[in-house]
């Protein structure tokens, strides 16, 4: 992958995929086994009692070459939606309050494009991976494009069912950006590299 330059990989954790990432092992895949990356960032947010990824988290920001940003989730409450059920034998029509329960949400886009920008213009020889399916980073590739020498976008345009639902959805607008440059940027696909980097399922 890398001739001159430096690699930036920016590691993102909403990814369109069906399969857990084990982020020790995706370290491993970029730095060591087959990118030779010299700098990782990975962007998570944590949740108060899960240890488990608090440790592994913790453990990968120790690494050599590797950045951790990590948020704390803040909880909210989603709105909830006011429905009109009509009611098949008579035809009365009913209002029902349906209970859209909570989301939480800990945003690292900012963190996320702070450090794309900077490490953008450090080196013109710079190459950059950016690891999500998010269109709201369109504006943000489609600018550092013009910059770095070359963009790696790592995602899925597989859809997969999960809990019988469809699930995964590429960016249109990340899809036709890769396509108005493809002379700069190029589409990884990440289920290619699910058996190096997924995360083991114990019983």
């Amino acid at each position: 992958m890398k001739e001159t330059g430096q690699v930036i990989v920016c590691a993102y954790k909403n990814l369109p995929h069906g399969f857990s990432v084990d982020w020790k092992k995706l370290f491993e895949w970029l730095c060591h086994e087959r990118w030779s990356c010299e700098k990782v960032f990975f962007y998570t947010g944590l949740e108060a009692g899960n240890d488990a990824l608090i440790n592994e988290f913790d453990a990968i920001s120790k690494l050599p070459c590797s950045v951790v940003r990590t948020k704390w989730y803040q909880v909210f409450k989603r709105k909830d939606k006011t429905v009109q059920i009509k009611c098949a034998k008579c035809g009365e029509e009913n209002v029902k309050v349906v209970d859209m329960g909570y989301a939480k949400k800990a945003n690292c886009d900012v963190d996320l494009t702070m450090d794309i920008l900077e490490n953008a213009t450090i080196d013109p020889e710079v190459e950059m991976m950016i690891m999500t399916g998010d269109g709201d980073f369109t504006p943000l590739i489609r600018k550092v494009s013009d910059i770095a020498k070359k963009i790696y976008i790592v995602s899925s345009q597989k859809r997969f069912e999960k809990a019988r639902m469809i699930k995964g959805r590429f960016s249109t607008k990340l899809r036709d950006l890769i396509n108005e440059k493809c002379d700069r940027i190029t589409f990884i696909e990440i289920n290619n590299w699910k058996m190096k980097i997924k995360r083991d399922i114990t019983t």
